[in-house]
């Protein structure tokens, strides 16, 4: 019986103590649960909670870079041609990573204060991109999706813009547009969400009216990025003069063009920077566009900007200082479209495409003016195309006979004390006579000086024929050297006839050489002679100045140049310390002896002065001091109708003029070209020739 109970005892005794060693081994496992806890929290307290909170509070600085307005373009007086008019604005400067429901509410929240004046340029896209922005509508096309336009065939996602298109897509079905409030937030949206992160934009940065800046300067605080700046844009004192010349520059909206975008980028532009697109703006880029300012930002964990700190403000563009008068250039300007306004009203322009002038220091090569006025021959419309001096050629005629007496000279075959030939017209089989303008036998036989006065084909042809060593017998086929045009040109090369000058303007054109050989693949004799008195080979008008000022500064080719100096812009917003000067640049020297120069500039001289009644432009020779000039008269085509290639070509009158002022001592080297008229009966060049020289010398008081 003892022993039963002791069995019991002890079963109940080892019922006992199970319960309380699992409960035991939970309260272990607890206690060293909350142990490691402890520990853990301690460590990052005490070890690591300096760094951790460093972490928290971490920032990153970044650099904003700003624009800053461009340099001038003055005149040789100091006269502003080109600057910059202030003008306030709204701008936007983006934070990093921020979504595009912010943008829009923001852009909705600006609607309140700010009125954008352009909304042509906000296309459909535009305003589905501002609707799906707002997270309601988002979601409510998104749900609109069929599964296989969310999800892929194999069960993947698909990218989230393949989706955002699809639902683009969907939207536009039914899209009926925005109100016009709306349409307001969505131009804002469209510039937000372009700009790229911590870049600046402009919201509005025309016709901002007071009100507007008031407003949103009262709310700024509840605006992250707004703020209230200037912006600056081109500003022309003297109207549309020398824009050709000047040229134009991008939009913030047309940004870096697309044919220089890659080494723009490389040299620290943003692609909505404003760059020079043509001409001096665009050959300057690099001097106008100045030292944007930096703006130190830092931003915070949460990609918002805790504060900015301006390290440069930058450095405004510095200034061009050209060569050209103004006052000078407005007289050139008036002058030829005068004239070309009597050509028009003579009927002498019905295939005319325009007139053109230009005027340069033959001692430096400095421009002095430069004009063209291109004439629409569909609408009869005229513009300025000062331009068309450096990139339009032309067959200049008689003009170059200068070059053509000099090649003579420095080939040998005539020199300054024996240079009389015969003035026998060239008889060449089944063509027609090849000779002067004047009767035939009116002259036996000329000096070069005589023959430049009377502007004789004849005598450049015979040079021509000399040079080429030429066999010729009347009516008979001639054997004249095969390098005939290659040493006739290199002649009127070494006074940049056929050479690009270098003038600092791009797009320069080169001239035009014809043919030098026939079908058959003999050398083109004819074609050799009519290039010896111009009527050829196609030349730009500033390669013509630069072959006169070559005759009258003895033998130097100069290059042409517009950019006088480079001047920086003061703190006080004045003109600063010069930066460079040009100096005059001898492209080549012509090798030939003072005496050889004197020739060319004697017979020059008589064609305003002498007293043979087949001067060409004795006109002129009651202007003092007097000038040496050589006029031109070459025989040109034009398409009857402009723009059918296929039409009838017309036989037209080119009619130039070269000269240099004052006589004894150049200080101006003329260049002008009326193209493709009916008639050069108006002497058009003469008459411009009068208005250039006369208006020169009296804005610089230069008299007997």
């Amino acid at each position: 019986m003892s022993v039963k109970i002791m069995k019991k005892k002890t079963k109940r005794n080892r019922e006992r103590s199970h319960i309380p060693f699992r409960l035991n081994f939970l309260f272990f496992i607890v206690f060293a649960l909350f142990a490691a806890l402890i520990i853990q929290l301690g460590r990052l307290q005490v070890l690591n909670g300096a760094s951790y909170q460093a972490m928290v509070n971490s920032t990153d600085k970044k650099i904003v870079t700003g624009n800053v307005p461009r340099g001038m373009v003055l005149d040789a007086k100091g006269r502003v041609l080109v600057g910059n008019s202030a003008k306030s604005a709204i701008t936007y400067t983006k934070n990093m990573n921020v979504l595009a429901d912010k943008m829009y509410a923001e852009a909705n929240q600006l609607t309140k204060y700010l009125t954008i004046d352009k909304l042509d340029t906000l296309t459909e896209r535009d305003q589905i991109d501002y609707y799906l922005s707002n997270p309601k509508n988002l979601k409510k096309w998104n749900a609109r999706l069929p599964k296989s336009r969310k999800v892929a065939a194999d069960g993947s996602k698909i990218p989230d813009k393949t989706v955002y298109q699809s639902t683009i897509d969907l939207v536009e079905k039914s899209f009926t547009g925005l109100s016009d409030k709306q349409k307001q937030a969505a131009a804002i949206f469209k510039i937000m969400s372009g700009a790229y992160q911590l870049s600046t934009v402009y919201i509005k940065n025309d016709n901002v009216t007071d009100k507007e800046i008031a407003e949103i300067s009262e709310h700024l605080t509840s605006l992250p990025g707004i703020n209230v700046g200037t912006d600056w844009e081109r500003s022309y004192p003297n109207g549309d003069s020398m824009r050709s010349i000047i040229g134009h520059v991008s939009t913030e909206e047309q940004g870096l063009p697309e044919d220089g975008i890659n080494s723009l980028l490389a040299q620290g532009y943003s692609r909505n920077d404003r760059v020079g697109t043509s001409y001096l703006e665009k050959q300057y880029e690099s001097i106008l566009h100045g030292s944007k300012s930096q703006t130190q930002v830092e931003v915070g964990n949460n990609n918002q900007i805790l504060s900015s700190k301006v390290v440069f403000k930058g450095q405004k563009g510095s200034n061009l200082n050209l060569t050209i008068d103004q006052a000078y250039q407005t007289k050139v300007e008036a002058a030829l479209k005068k004239i070309y306004a009597k050509a028009v009203a003579a009927g002498a322009t019905t295939y005319s495409d325009g007139a053109y002038a230009v005027a340069m220091n033959p001692k430096t090569g400095a421009i002095l003016a430069m004009a063209g006025e291109q004439n629409d021959r569909t609408t009869k419309q005229a513009s300025d195309d000062a331009l068309g001096v450096i990139n339009r050629t032309f067959v200049m005629g008689s003009a170059v006979k200068g070059a053509t007496v000099m090649g003579g000279m420095m080939d040998g075959v005539i020199s300054p004390t024996n240079n009389t030939l015969p003035d026998t017209p060239i008889y060449l089989p089944s063509t027609p006579v090849k000779k002067s303008v004047y009767p035939v036998g009116t002259f036996g036989s000329l000096s070069a000086q005589s023959a430049l006065e009377v502007s004789s084909n004849i005598y450049m042809m015979q040079l021509a024929l000399r040079e080429g060593k030429a066999e010729y017998i009347p009516n008979k086929s001639i054997k004249i050297s095969p390098d005939i045009f290659t040493k006739m040109r290199g002649y009127f090369n070494q006074f940049g006839l056929g050479q690009k000058t270098g003038i600092d303007l791009p797009g320069e054109a080169k001239g035009i050489e014809g043919p030098t050989l026939t079908d058959d693949g003999s050398t083109a004799v004819g074609s050799a002679l009519d290039l010896s008195y111009g009527n050829y080979d196609a030349y730009t008008l500033i390669q013509l100045a630069q072959y006169i000022s070559a005759i009258a500064n003895g033998g130097n080719r100069m290059k042409p140049y517009l950019v006088d100096s480079i001047q920086q812009t003061g703190t006080d917003g004045n003109l600063g310390k010069l930066e460079s000067k040009t100096s005059p640049t001898v492209l080549n020297t012509i090798n030939a002896p003072k005496s050889y120069f004197n020739v060319v500039k004697e017979g020059m001289y008589n064609v305003v002065n002498g007293t043979n009644a087949w001067g060409t432009a004795h006109t002129l020779k009651d202007i003092k001091p007097t000038f040496g000039a050589k006029t031109g008269t070459a025989q040109s085509f034009a398409r009857e109708d402009p723009n059918d290639s296929n039409s009838k070509q017309v036989e037209t009158v080119t009619s130039s003029l070269v000269g240099f002022a004052p006589y004894n001592d150049p200080q101006v080297a003329i260049a002008i070209v009326f193209p493709n008229l009916t008639s050069d009966e108006g002497h058009y060049n003469t008459l411009l020739a009068r208005e250039m020289i006369t208006d020169y010398y009296k804005l610089n008081n230069i008299s007997k």
